[in-house]
């Protein structure tokens, strides 16, 4: 017998007359702010807290917070890429049709064919919407669906706008993310523009991802 053997053998017997251990309740909280578990078109009020929070927590990560309505969405991309001085921009597959009509001026470059990691590094900006957003860690999560693209188009372009639809988009907590997310699915999470520092805590941005992250809350 090894000596593994014996002190598994030793803690069996310790615990053969051990009653059956009591059933875990994991009744904590699943969130922390008002409105969380409430449907944006039942007490709008109540939801708005919950965007509310969203803002100020992307604003905290240093993320560009914008609210427009859907009429005014075009207008305000065309400015976002204008005041970032982009020339080019990489578009997803399934990207709604004229999010991007009054972006004269700008080259729009469908990722259909995939393109390379060399051809994305080229291009200054990208525009998705995304899965989902959780307001009490300002994060939003894209899962390579339809208007998302997959993980590398929006990590190499030096600029990210994401369009989050705040009445669908928009969750309180991680677990309630977790709840409405397919684990299957290339998850990327995303809290503020990519960031890092040393030991001497100089910050340093857009080393794993885009430098600046441009968040719409399209109300």
């Amino acid at each position: 017998m090894s000596s593994r053997d014996a002190v598994l053998a030793r803690i069996r017997a310790a615990l053969a007359d051990a009653p059956e251990p009591e059933p875990v309740v994991r009744d904590y909280r699943t969130a922390h702010v008002r409105g969380a578990n409430v449907p944006a078109k039942h007490v709008p009020d109540e939801y708005a807290a919950v965007v509310d929070l969203l803002a100020e927590n992307l604003a905290d990560y240093r993320a560009h917070v914008h609210r427009c309505a859907e009429a005014a969405l075009p207008a305000l991309l065309a400015r976002l890429l204008a005041e970032h001085g982009s020339r080019s921009v990489a578009v997803p597959p399934g990207l709604p049709q004229g999010w991007l009509a009054e972006a004269g001026g700008v080259r729009q470059h469908p990722d259909e064919p995939p393109l390379t990691a060399r051809e994305l590094d080229g291009f200054d900006s990208v525009v998705t919407t995304c899965r989902l957003a959780v307001a009490e860690t300002g994060t939003l999560v894209l899962d390579a669906g339809p208007g998302q693209g997959r993980r590398a188009l929006t990590l190499v372009p030096d600029h990210h706008i994401c369009v989050v639809h705040t009445p669908d988009q928009v969750v309180a907590s991680l677990p309630q993310s977790l709840a409405r997310l397919d684990p299957t699915r290339p998850l990327t999470w995303i809290s503020g523009p990519s960031a890092t520092s040393d030991i001497e805590l100089d910050r340093v941005e857009g080393v794993h991802g885009p430098r600046t992250l441009d968040v719409v809350l399209l109300e």
